[in-house]
């Protein structure tokens, strides 16, 4: 009867260790920032060495892309995202592409502008450090790092969507999904204030 008791508060134990490890792994797998909420201010560094504040482009439908230039999976969502800027620019969309370092690796600063003409992106590109990312996104140092972070800002200057934690947020990276999203923005009128 003892032995079985035993078994029991060892099981229940063991069971109570589980359970909150995975709590523990679900919550540092949340993304820190939630949606929706006011965009900070970022400074967006071009390779021609002009800055250009994200407030300016405020009343537009904005999406940024924070990618690593070294990765072809970055490349690719750059690209579905120029075809957008093309197809949804006119009605009030402004893509914007900004490149950080991979860990341990160089500043992708001066590959910019051979990124923009390599792949023919017609709207603003450019680059900053892994601390201002992590700033604006409000990413936590234990926070998972997807690439490329996909941040969809409406045109009150509100973070509506952002990919990040685990697994992320793929639909941000289709095609489809992220049309139907900024479709629905785009017929959104800002809050007067």
């Amino acid at each position: 009867m003892i032995a079985g008791k035993r078994y029991t508060m060892t099981m229940q134990r063991m069971t109570s260790i589980i359970v909150l490890l995975a709590l523990a792994g679900f919550a540092v797998a949340l993304p820190s920032a939630s949606v929706p909420r006011k965009s900070p201010e970022f400074t967006i560094n071009e390779p021609s060495g002009r800055t250009t504040l994200l407030s300016s482009f405020k009343g537009k439908v904005v999406v940024i892309e924070f990618l690593f230039i070294k990765s072809a999976h970055c490349m690719r969502v750059a690209q579905t995202i120029n075809k957008l800027q093309k197809e949804l620019g006119p009605r009030g969309f402004q893509a914007i592409a900004v490149a950080f370092p991979a860990p341990g690796s160089d500043a992708d600063g001066p590959l910019v502008g051979y990124m923009v003409d390599s792949f023919k992106l017609t709207y603003p590109a450019g680059y900053t450090n892994s601390e201002n990312v992590d700033k604006y996104l409000g990413r936590q140092k234990n926070d998972v790092l997807n690439i490329p972070q996909v941040v969809v800002i409406d045109r009150a200057g509100m973070i509506r969507a952002q990919s990040g934690g685990r697994p992320g947020n793929p639909k941000l990276e289709d095609e489809d999904s992220l049309r139907i999203l900024l479709d629905g923005l785009l017929k959104e009128r800002p809050l007067v204030r």
